[in-house]
């Protein structure tokens, strides 16, 4: 009978340690690097689509051109990080040449992806990586100060789904791609005429060993008539639709 507590301790120790053991494994999920595989050399064109308003904000047209960023140089950060240089190039057409028309960072804090966009810094993407789990993914951005041009980017949550599922984008069927939703919302009554209102999107996805595969954003604001002057819109959207990655 003395024997009984040991064989019970054991029997607790034992299933203590398969549970922990159980759970840990559990909570494995992918790295950063596998969604966001950065390497010098390393490009992905995307059809680009620009919505922008014209006509004093009275009418919109979209605009689409062809973009390639290509991982230009490993370099080191302002907060002295090892990075990477994003270079942007454009062109109207396949029948036209690409020109370098922007420059980004992108940071793998091996917890996080970091991504610099005419300076204001992102998190694009964070661990773990499973549905649900979410993050505010603008926390570096002034989205509150009084010279603020981007307040309408405040307090995002990005979250992550469809993690692992299989995707069609343009005309790539990706087995393994994650999404991140970032903002859904409407703010205001669009039909009213004589009323303010906003609208805010962003979604993204990501194939595994490939990266950035598509990406929507749009923001505008109705401005209600005032004497003198009409409703108007101000605002823009882009999509980004994979065409070719190496």
């Amino acid at each position: 009978m003395k024997n009984v507590p040991l064989l019970i301790s054991g029997a607790i120790l034992i299933f203590s340690f398969n549970a922990c053991k159980k759970t840990n494994e559990d909570f494995q999920t992918a790295s950063i690097s596998e969604y966001a595989p950065f390497t010098v050399g390393k490009y992905i064109t995307y059809q680009l689509d620009s919505l922008v308003y014209v006509n004093f904000g009275a009418s919109s047209v979209v605009r689409s051109y062809e973009v390639k960023y290509m991982v230009d140089a490993e370099i080191t950060d302002n907060l002295n990080r090892p990075a990477y240089r994003i270079i942007r190039y454009i062109r109207k057409s396949p029948a036209t040449t690409f020109t370098p028309d922007a420059t980004y960072e992108a940071v793998n804090t091996t917890g996080s992806l970091e991504f610099k966009d005419n300076n204001e810094r992102y998190i694009k993407l964070k661990l773990p990586i499973r549905n649900g789990y979410s993050w505010k993914g603008n926390t570096y951005i002034d989205t509150y100060s009084l010279n603020s041009e981007v307040r309408y980017l405040d307090d995002w949550d990005y979250i992550y789904d469809s993690v692992g599922l299989p995707a069609t984008i343009g005309t790539f069927n990706l087995e393994n791609t994650i999404t991140v939703n970032q903002r859904d919302e409407v703010i205001g009554s669009p039909d009213d005429i004589n009323a303010y209102n906003e609208f805010n999107k962003g979604v993204e996805k990501y194939a595994k060993d490939i990266g950035l595969v598509y990406r929507l954003f749009f923001h505008s604001e109705y401005q209600p008539p005032t004497p003198g002057r009409g409703g108007y819109y101000q605002g823009y959207g882009i999509t980004l639709t994979m065409i070719d990655h190496n």
